[in-house]
């Protein structure tokens, strides 16, 4: 029976890019070390402790960062890929599950950016069926996501944190972004001494996405609504208040059910895919992982915020219109005319807002994940 619940699961939830966004190289064959052409740097900058910049080779240089790719063996016999961002003065390692209908070779130039902004490691990953990890089911031929999948994805994402990196728990951040948020909540769930969880426009649950249903069914898939009162890190919900895909109420509901909560983000005008080029994102972000202190897995007092009346009325007003059914995830040949009707009515909403945030330039993302994002509104 579970089987057949990630079969018809898979096919509205799950949207890998076709074909692939890169390709995986063996750049040495002496050490076997990987290498993706597509998302691969010049050499290395070195840039002294001063910030000065430039080639040296005195002991006071160090290398500003640098990336590993490697496959894994999942415990379910597929074998994904990942890439490791390494920032030289880390204060933690940030476990990244993206959003549906993306892949590392779009997520790349987040990833560095993030790495860079944050001063913290990197470790992304793509999904059984996504970009060049293998995983199909028993019941198709073809590449094909499921959520089992997922979990077992995260884990070995982490086994190879744990193992192959030495980080420890307390030094991780694991973020969730969208349908991301389902591997990231089911993990934090079962790992007490997380240092904290990032949820980037998170769902309540699968079938919730589609239909506002008030109890959980048995065929729903990532059941966040029930495994989120189990995570005992801070935990961190950003949502725009105008996502069309999936609702701002995914993302209040789950901060209101958090054990240890850390102020939100609530952006004004931000829709599903465009959060990270708004300028209030990579402040409160940044803000949010400065709090955290590696001693303990608490963030400042003062950052947490109580849930007192204030805070609730400023959450109720961010999310206070109804939610809305994304009736364009159970259509995905239709996708290309729903992602015109959403990307026009989402410019509509971001000028005629009088509190809006604009965003930025997209510094925060790369052009192919912005190109790729605005054809599309199945990116949850």
């Amino acid at each position: 029976m579970g089987g057949v619940t990630s079969t018809i699961a898979a096919r509205f939830a799950f949207f890998p890019p076709t074909p692939p966004s890169y390709t995986v190289v063996v750049a040495d064959a002496t050490t076997g070390r990987l290498a993706i052409p597509e998302i691969s740097r010049p050499a290395a900058r070195r840039r002294r402790r001063d910030g000065t910049g430039g080639d040296s080779s005195s002991g006071a240089a160090e290398e500003e960062d640098g990336t590993e790719v490697v496959r894994l063996r999942t415990r379910r016999g597929n074998e994904i890929v990942g890439v490791y961002v390494r920032h030289a003065r880390a204060s933690a390692t940030m476990l990244y599950s993206h959003g549906n209908a993306a892949d590392l070779g779009q997520m790349y130039g987040l990833f560095a950016e993030l790495s860079r902004r944050l001063r913290v490691n990197i470790f992304g990953y793509d999904y059984s069926g996504y970009g060049r990890s293998t995983g199909k089911t028993v019941y198709s031929s073809i590449e094909q996501p499921t959520e089992c999948n997922t979990y077992a994805d995260i884990e070995a994402a982490y086994n190879c944190l744990k193992e192959k990196y030495g980080v420890a728990d307390e030094d991780i951040i694991l973020y969730g972004q969208s349908v991301g948020s389902g591997p990231t909540i089911d993990l934090a769930s079962r790992l007490p001494n997380l240092r904290a969880v990032v949820l980037h426009s998170p769902i309540l649950s699968g079938l919730r996405v589609l239909y506002p249903v008030k109890r959980t069914f048995w065929f729903d898939i990532y059941k966040n609504i029930d495994k989120i009162g189990l995570v005992n890190c801070p935990v961190l919900v950003i949502h725009g208040t105008s996502d069309d895909v999936v609702d701002c109420s995914h993302g209040k509901q789950l901060w209101e059910l958090c054990k240890v909560k850390y102020s939100p983000l609530w952006l004004s005008g931000g829709g599903h895919c465009n959060l990270e080029l708004y300028p209030d994102y990579i402040r409160h972000l940044k803000k949010f992982v400065s709090s955290l202190s590696k001693k303990s897995s608490k963030p400042d007092p003062k950052e947490i915020t109580a849930v007192d009346d204030t805070t609730r009325k400023a959450t109720e007003a961010a999310c206070s219109d109804k939610p809305k059914e994304a009736a364009c995830l159970d259509k995905p040949k239709e996708s290309a005319k729903c992602s015109q009707i959403s990307r026009k009515s989402l410019d509509s909403r971001v000028g005629k807002s009088k509190t809006v945030d604009v965003p930025e330039k997209p510094r925060m993302s790369s052009d192919d994940i912005g190109k790729f994002r605005r054809r599309r509104c199945l990116v949850w």
